[in-house]
């Protein structure tokens, strides 16, 4: 088997387009979560998160691609675009494209909504079905990069993007593909789906607090994050800049509940990944975890952590931070984990207040934490019961 690493980042956030943009903001402690401004909130419970409200798709996409994409896979297209850049190749024709994606084109998906139920119109856009469907970032990224190899999307709720590049990294490491584009992309701002989310009452009316007590509830976010990975002798035969290893991949089902997690379940997809990557407990040194913010899923996922870990390891959410953005959440987090591995600063859960004693764990609480670590864990648990877990390591 073949070693996996990661020569290429991308990402669009609320912080804006590029990864250095979306690392400031982390380093520094800086919530993107605000108040929502691309869409009339009057009639909603649900008026903050993190949103790309500066985001002009015609500053940074041609006349094809603002017919053709929605929202959430224009970001997808540009964190592929930086990715690709960064690790100075053309993609290879028979590279592979994994993306993951929960909700799929929902702006498209609203407004025909909207026109057939509110408007009462007889038809919709000819192209909703194209901009809808979940894996039109995947086949955009591969028209516009003349990848004719195995590109697919996944969607599996919180989890998409970690089951996209666990998969890539299978692909890569047992010689199916030389390299792979993977990561996932998300914007869920629009009035329908954030009504579902609101009957929820999950999401914070304010901001997100993960593992602090009296925490509210998520903060919604959207976003692209993207990972070039190849297998390191084709890396190094280029003269590759190797940003971090993509060393391990864990997924499990908890097959509990659907939206209630289950510690054990999580914990074995945690091992899961440290056995794929041939990784001790004892080298992790630090955990992006899930961390929503919700008061399901943080004492679960710090139980998890303890069966897996122990207590002393540094854990923090940036969903605090960049928001949960869903189906794109794990590329995102995929991304923060590596800059976090290779600028040796670990990243902060902003607005934590008081620890929760029922979770119990060394929590990075506002402010940035410079220490250099060896390996890393980028944990996604998912609606449905599905976890699945990346293992970093420089």
């Amino acid at each position: 088997m073949r070693k996996v690493v990661v020569t290429g980042l991308g990402a669009v956030t609320a912080y804006g387009v590029g990864v250095p943009l979306f690392w400031s903001g982390l380093e520094n402690g800086v919530a993107a979560i605000g108040a929502l401004q691309t869409l009339d909130t009057s009639e909603m419970k649900i008026t903050t998160g993190a949103e790309y409200g500066g985001f002009v798709a015609e500053d940074w996409l041609g006349k094809e691609h603002l017919l053709m994409a929605d929202r959430n896979a224009q970001f997808a297209l540009l964190a592929a675009r930086e990715a690709v850049g960064q690790a100075g190749l053309k993609l290879p024709e028979g590279a592979a494209i994994v993306t993951g994606c929960c909700v799929g084109g929902k702006h498209m998906e609203d407004a025909g909504y909207w026109d057939v139920y509110r408007e009462k119109k007889s038809r919709v856009h000819p192209l909703t079905i194209p901009k809808v469907m979940a894996n039109a970032a995947a086949s955009l990224i591969a028209m516009e990069h003349g990848v004719t190899g195995p590109v697919f999307t996944t969607s599996t709720a919180c989890s998409s993007a970690n089951h996209a590049m666990g998969q890539a990294l299978w692909m890569v490491r047992n010689g199916v593909v030389d390299v792979a584009l993977t990561g996932g992309s998300e914007a869920p701002f629009v009035f329908g789906l954030l009504k579902a989310w609101e009957a929820m009452r999950v999401v914070s009316p304010d901001v997100c607090r993960p593992f602090s007590l009296g925490r509210k509830g998520m903060s919604l976010g959207e976003g692209a994050g993207m990972l070039v990975i190849e297998s390191e002798e084709h890396a190094r035969a280029r003269g590759a800049v190797v940003l971090a290893e993509l060393a391990g991949f864990g997924m499990s089902a908890d097959a509990h509940h659907i939206t209630q997690p289950k510690p054990e379940g999580a914990a074995a997809a945690m091992r899961m990944a440290l056995r794929d990557a041939g990784m001790d407990a004892s080298e992790v040194g630090y955990v992006n975890a899930h961390g929503t913010g919700t008061q399901a899923n943080d004492p679960a996922e710090c139980s998890a952590i303890r069966m897996v870990l122990g207590e002393g390891v540094p854990v923090s959410s940036t969903k605090s931070m960049h928001g949960h953005a869903l189906g794109a959440a794990g590329a995102l987090e995929a991304v923060a984990t590596v800059m976090a591995l290779l600028k040796g600063v670990l990243p902060p859960t902003a607005g934590f207040e008081t620890e929760d004693p029922e979770c119990g764990l060394d929590v990075i609480a506002n402010v940035a934490r410079p220490v250099q670590v060896g390996a890393a864990l980028s944990n996604s648990f998912a609606f449905g019961g599905l976890n699945a877990v990346l293992a970093f390591r420089v």
